[in-house]
């Protein structure tokens, strides 16, 4: 028992000292690579608490090895522009102008409900109030609003409008809250010149009675 206790202190020095030199990064923003060894240094920690038998040198080594392995990449990730890219990833622009780019949506494997609650995250009520909205490597959505949306925010608060029409399907609960039904919603978006819901990629009718209406792949 006494050597688990003195182990497990002794590791967690050591694992603190190792994130404190791959830099406060690694507690903020979490790019793939940082995560990835965040958790083999985490599972290595773990082999070497739960196997008193094995010498504690084959846990700290590899430990240190990939300590070595993330300065070096950070260190030459900022000499270099495109090792960066690679290892962070680029930043995604998903909303521009108002407008939703779903094929780049589709390309980072993020979906309307990610968008939607970061959306919300950020007091964003309405997507025509946004100028751009860029996807980080860490996955946190950077939102510029347009100075319509920004005086929007220093009006009076309305109730956040739902969405009618997600990625090309009725959203059938959401009409339910404001009594409407689908056949209503086609009805409405006839009159508009909407034909076919499945080219609609967001809907949503704002207080104001207006449909802000967003079409696939309009980039």
């Amino acid at each position: 028992m006494a050597t688990v206790i003195l182990r497990t202190i002794f590791l967690y020095v050591i694992i603190l000292v190792t994130f404190r030199l791959m830099g406060k990064r690694e507690i903020g923003q979490l790019s793939v690579v940082d995560f990835v060894v965040s958790i083999m240094i985490a599972e290595l920690a773990v082999v070497s608490i739960e196997d008193p038998d094995k010498p504690l040198w084959m846990g700290i080594v590899p430990i240190g090895l990939l300590i070595v392995i993330q300065l070096l990449l950070a260190f030459v990730s900022l000499k270099s522009n495109p090792l960066r890219h690679i290892i962070d990833g680029r930043p995604a622009t998903i909303i521009k102008k108002g407008k939703i780019d779903e094929h780049e949506m589709r390309k980072q494997r993020y979906n309307f409900d990610d968008l939607l609650t970061q959306l919300r995250e950020q007091n964003v009520k309405n997507i025509s109030d946004v100028e751009f909205a860029v996807l980080e490597p860490t996955g946190n959505l950077s939102v510029l609003k347009t100075d319509q949306g920004n005086q929007k925010d220093q009006e009076k608060e309305e109730d956040m409008p739902f969405p009618l029409i997600l990625d090309g399907k009725v959203q059938e609960g959401n009409l339910d809250k404001i009594d409407k039904t689908p056949l209503w919603l086609r009805q409405e978006l006839r009159k508009l010149g909407f034909r076919d819901i499945k080219e609609i990629s967001y809907c949503i009718l704002d207080s104001h009675g207006t449909f802000y209406i967003d079409l696939k792949d309009e980039f």
